[in-house]
């Protein structure tokens, strides 16, 4: 048992220098040599756990996801409304990416990986998941129904990932948080019922905070 603890432990140590590895210089300019490096383990150890660079990039990829999903299941628990689950979700989402090395790393070589051939998963499992939320909105009468959940679903997305890119590539996202405030301000009033624009202020400002470990 001991030794199996070990072997898990050397490989979240292994993956978490990946992960930096990748979230500061991306796949390309990552090395194996490097994590090697960074880990503070034998070369020996890595090729033990992961056979190559693409395997690793690829477990770094799904334990960010694992992050992230794990947050929707944690607020889909809570008993509120779906529209303020997707606003909630959105700014958690930012707090990862500013807090977890991991998922600054996933986020990097999903976008990376993705202008090549890499991995749609992420996108499709983000809009599925943002797709039921808007249809229970919808039902809940927080989204007007002649809106398509589909469509708004897509457009969430890849509003999200705008403003994180653009707040990257400026601040390195130390204004995400306001900018995603901005995104609802804007995006709010054109989704939600008249006779429900005086809650769209309490909307916007819903949050989540994860349980202490």
């Amino acid at each position: 048992m001991a030794q199996q603890a070990r072997a898990v432990a050397t490989r979240q140590q292994i993956v978490l220098g990946a992960a930096e590895n990748f979230e500061r210089s991306g796949y390309e300019g990552a090395s194996l040599g490097a994590i090697v490096e960074s880990s503070g383990i034998t070369k020996g150890a890595l090729y033990f756990h992961f056979r190559s660079k693409d395997e690793l990039a690829q477990v770094v990829i799904e334990e960010q996801h694992r992050i992230s999903i794990a947050a929707v299941e944690a607020i889909a628990s809570l008993d509120i409304p779906a529209l303020e689950q997707i606003v909630m979700l959105s700014h958690e989402m930012a707090r990862q990416m500013i807090d977890e090395p991991i998922v600054r790393a996933g986020i990097r070589l999903t976008l990376e990986l993705s202008a090549t051939d890499g991995p749609t998963g992420p996108y499709l499992d983000w809009i599925a998941a943002c797709e039921k939320l808007t249809e229970q909105a919808i039902t809940q009468g927080d989204i007007l129904d002649t809106i398509d959940a589909a469509m708004l679903a897509r457009f969430v997305i890849s509003a999200y990932n705008g403003v994180q890119l653009v707040s990257n590539v400026l601040t390195h996202r130390q204004d995400l948080e306001q900018r995603l405030d901005e995104m609802w301000t804007l995006l709010l009033p054109a989704v939600v019922p008249a006779d429900r624009h005086g809650e769209i202020p309490r909307i916007r400002r819903s949050r989540w905070t994860p349980a202490a470990d």
